[in-house]
């Protein structure tokens, strides 16, 4: 079983909220003790988080189902149910998350970065706040909201300093064994490496080093951007890259000129995302021990050998150089990003100034209702208000039906209808209840001047 796994679906389910309570107050010589129903817990949300510890989506390949608690119901005595524990999911740093037709929602880029992948519903409101002047005994209470259930693709890219890019066999699984910790599998045939592998390299002296992350990225061949190969799999793992270094086979054996190899890897890499051309890259040719004529006839920035370790610690120390200044040049954009959205107006944390975050912008969570046609005479409300506003614990009773009637009157609902042409007689289905549609009911129905003459709302006919 492979170890790396770069793409895996996940079903977030959130908690569900509790209903609220429907309870009269009953003690000794109170004779008409008032409502004191409480209201039922939150459900709990389901995140998602950034975490260096992860290495994978393994976890998400034979077990992709996460789910938050439950809120509890609320109960007499104005006891508020428990809200359900939030579940916190760690993935990998890089984890692009998106939705079922392929819309990027989140680019989990960075350590600590997070994102609200399921909200928990919200509890129910018991009898007790249903109070007023006008009904003073209420008999129904709210249910609780489902929460949030919904399928997600993952899709790993990973984060790196440095992508070793090049022929199958080209010498990149040596190298990055020779300069780092990693052992990746190595052999004398193309196609050795069949995942990832990431190697910490230290360069300079201790206390003034820099550390870069290389990338070992499977062997790429022509053909690989239209899924020829191995490597076209894998190279979304190039995206992020700060560097690039293109590793040119200069054995007699490779079958191919460097400079035939450099026209290929450059032509791959810009039919994939032609922005990677632009990237800082080295090219370096490789297996110099062997190489016989063909180094004089290729034209690399720098040659080595990783089995001697000729010009190796030139490569490091050029690889150190350009990634430095790509640090530099990207925290300078973070920073002047960060500026435009603060003028702006927008949010923006101290740490995405500081180069250490993403760049958040907050914007308010659209709300409202909409209306939508459902067929040739009937039509269908949407919206969190307007479920909420028809999710009572009984719509038998006449106070809970006015309260309906009050609820959606403030939404608007009577008017959004009108606007989008509903006739009289056609059916309106607002969550699980059903009415039918009358211009001149709906002026009874919503009534404006109703509140302010201080009586309930007209009953409709309305069925669940």
């Amino acid at each position: 079983m492979s170890g790396f796994v770069d793409e895996a679906q996940l079903h977030a389910k959130a908690g569900d909220g509790g209903a609220g309570a429907v309870s009269f107050r009953r003690e000794a010589h109170v004779s008409r003790g008032g409502p004191d129903g409480g209201d039922g817990g939150h459900g709990g949300d389901v995140w998602l988080v950034a975490d260096p510890n992860q290495a994978s989506l393994l976890g998400f390949r034979d077990h992709p189902f996460r789910r938050a608690g439950d809120g509890t119901h609320g109960s007499g005595k104005r006891r508020h149910g428990r809200r359900g524990a939030d579940l916190v999911v760690p993935i990998p740093v890089g984890t692009v998350v998106r939705d079922g037709d392929g819309t990027v929602l989140r680019d989990l880029s960075a350590p600590g970065d997070r994102w609200l992948a399921a909200e928990g519903g919200q509890g129910g409101r018991g009898n007790a706040r249903f109070l007023s002047n006008t009904r003073r005994a209420p008999a129904f209470a709210e249910q609780g909201e489902h929460g949030q259930e919904r399928w997600l693709d993952l899709e790993l890219k990973l984060t790196a300093d440095v992508a070793l890019v090049g022929f199958p066999n080209a010498g990149k699984s040596t190298l990055i064994s020779v300069i780092s910790s990693a052992r990746p599998k190595i052999a004398d045939y193309p196609f050795t490496t069949l995942q990832p592998h990431l190697g910490v390299v230290r360069v300079g002296r201790p206390g003034d080093e820099t550390e870069l992350v290389v990338a070992d990225v499977p062997g790429l061949v022509e053909g690989a951007a239209e899924g020829r190969g191995l490597g076209h799999r894998f190279l979304r793992h190039v995206e992020r890259a700060r560097v690039l270094v293109l590793l040119l086979d200069l054995a007699p054996t490779s079958g191919s000129s460097a400079d035939a190899q450099l026209e290929v890897l450059l032509g791959e890499l810009g039919r994939y995302e032609p922005a990677l051309l632009g990237r800082p890259r080295l090219v370096v040719g490789s297996k110099v021990d062997v190489a016989g004529s063909e180094l004089a006839d290729a034209s690399p920035d720098l040659a080595i050998s990783a089995v001697t370790g000729e010009g190796v610690g030139e490569l490091l120390g050029r690889m150190a150089t350009l990634v430095d200044a790509a640090r530099a040049a990207d925290a300078a954009d973070v920073a002047r990003d960060a500026t435009a959205l603060t003028d702006a107006g927008a949010v923006v944390p101290e740490q995405s100034v500081a180069g250490a975050g993403s760049l958040v912008v907050h914007r308010p969570v659209p709300e409202g209702i909409s209306v939508e046609r459902a067929g040739p005479h009937s039509w269908s409300i949407s919206g969190r208000e307007a479920r909420r506003a028809v999710n009572l614990s009984d719509l038998t009773d006449d106070a809970a039906l006015a309260e309906v009637v009050r609820r959606l009157r403030r939404l608007g609902v009577d008017r959004a209808l009108s606007r989008a042409g509903a006739r009289d007689g056609d059916e309106v289905a607002v969550g699980v209840v059903t009415f039918t549609w009358s211009r001149d009911r709906a002026v009874e129905l919503f009534d404006p001047d109703d509140e302010a003459r201080g009586n309930e709302p007209r009953r409709g006919r309305g069925r669940r």
